[in-house]
């Protein structure tokens, strides 16, 4: 049963997925909207064998504050057991993830739906 997202900020918002923590992403990811998401990712991140999504479809602009929040919640997944899918279908965020290389790290899918599909890559247990 999926929940209505609950708003945590002005750039982000977060609900169930069978049984995953969605968190979107919204409007412009730059360094000041990093400094609001990075406490809240840096508690979701740390669970224990948690099962998480980042959602980017929401994003209009997403510059290299994004790419170090996306960086950090994938390796303190992998810490902690985890692990995260990332959903992304904007074509300037999807140059940016290949060109850094973290595309091969963070493999996006075009929907959490996509990203959970069991035949799919899941990121942070490799």
């Amino acid at each position: 049963m999926q929940q209505e997202p609950a708003p945590l900020g002005r750039h982000l918002r977060i609900h169930r997925h069978r049984d995953h923590t969605v968190v979107e992403l919204l409007g412009e990811i730059d360094i000041a909207a990093a400094v609001e998401i990075g406490p809240f990712l840096d508690r979701v991140t740390t669970e224990p064998g948690g099962r998480l999504v980042i959602d980017l479809r929401g994003v209009e602009f997403f510059d290299c504050s994004g790419l170090r929040l996306l960086y950090r919640a994938r390796l303190r997944v992998y810490e902690s057991g985890g692990r995260l899918h990332l959903v992304c279908t904007h074509p300037l965020t999807l140059r940016m993830l290949r060109i850094t290389g973290l595309s091969r790290l963070l493999p996006p899918h075009p929907t959490p739906q996509a990203a959970l599909d069991p035949s799919g890559t899941t990121s942070g247990t490799s």
